[in-house]
C-alpha cells in the first residue's frame, strides 16, 4: 500500500489492523518466514517518520506512538508464526517523496533496534541513507553501525552495495549480511557472477515495477 501523498497518515484501529495481519498470516503456507516491509515510504514507514506523522492518536506524535503500529504488527506475526520466522525491514534515513522523512533518523533506528531485540525476531534489515553516484559506482554513507550494535540479532544492511563493498562490510563486522536489490533484478544469477567475478548487467529502472 503506497501512501505518497502529503499530509499526516491515518492510523488504523487496533482491531482492524489485527484482523488484517492475522488474515495475512493464515495465508502464507509454504513460506519459510515473513519480512515485514516497514520501509520505502509505505504505510508503516510513513507512520514512524516525524515529518509525515504529527497525528494526535495512539499512532501519532511521540516516538513511542509513531513506532507503535510497526511493533504491534511484529508482535502479531511473531505470535502466529514464531519470532524465529519473523523479520522486518526499516529505512529510517530515507525521505521518500520529500514528505516522508525524520529529523532524528538515528534515534528512530536505535529505538526500533532496542524494541525489536526484546521481541527476539530473526533479523533486522535496514537500508542505508541515499547513496551518492560517482561515475558508474555509488558511495554508500555507512551510517548503520550504531543501529547494528543496538540490535542483538542478525543484522542485514542494504542500499547501493556492490560485491566489494558488501564483502568489506561483513569483514569489518559492519553487518552480518548484505542484501542486493537492483543488481539482482538485472542479474538473476548474481551469486554466481560474484563468485567468478563476471561482469554485471546494468539495471533499468523503467522495468522495476512492470
Amino acid at each position: 500500500m503506497w501512501l505518497g501523498q502529503a499530509g499526516p497518515p491515518k492510523g488504523p484501529t487496533s482491531s482492524v489492523f489485527t484482523a488484517q495481519t492475522l488474515n495475512f498470516c493464515f495465508n502464507i503456507p509454504g513460506f519459510d518466514g515473513v519480512e515485514i516491509l516497514a520501509a520505502n515510504g509505505y504505510l508503516i514507514d510513513k507512520l514512524m517518520k516525524h515529518e509525515a506523522n504529527n497525528g494526535s492518536d495512539q499512532y501519532g506524535g511521540s516516538l513511542d506512538n509513531r513506532c507503535r503500529l510497526a511493533l504491534e504488527v511484529v508482535e502479531v506475526v511473531a505470535e502466529e508464526i514464531g519470532a524465529d520466522r519473523t523479520a522486518i525491514k526499516l529505512s529510517p534515513y530515507d525521505d521518500y517523496d520529500g514528505t516522508i522523512g525524520d529529523t532524528t533518523p538515528e534515534a528512530l533506528g536505535l529505538y526500533k533496534a532496542n524494541a525489536l531485540t526484546r521481541l527476539g525476531i530473526l533479523y533486522l534489515h535496514v537500508t542505508e541513507p541515499r547513496m551518492t553516484e560517482v561515475g558508474d559506482n555509488y558511495q554508500t554513507p555507512r551510517c548503520l553501525l550504531p543501529i547494528k550494535k543496538a540490535f542483538k540479532g542478525t543484522f542485514i544492511a542494504s542500499g547501493g552495495y556492490n560485491k566489494y563493498d558488501g564483502d568489506k562490510a561483513i569483514e569489518e563486522s559492519y553487518a552480518d549480511l548484505v542484501s542486493f536489490g537492483r543488481l539482482f533484478l538485472a542479474n538473476p544469477d548474481l551469486p554466481k557472477r560474484f563468485e567468478i567475478d563476471a561482469p554485471l548487467n546494468k539495471y533499468d529502472r523503467s522495468t522495476f515495477h512492470i
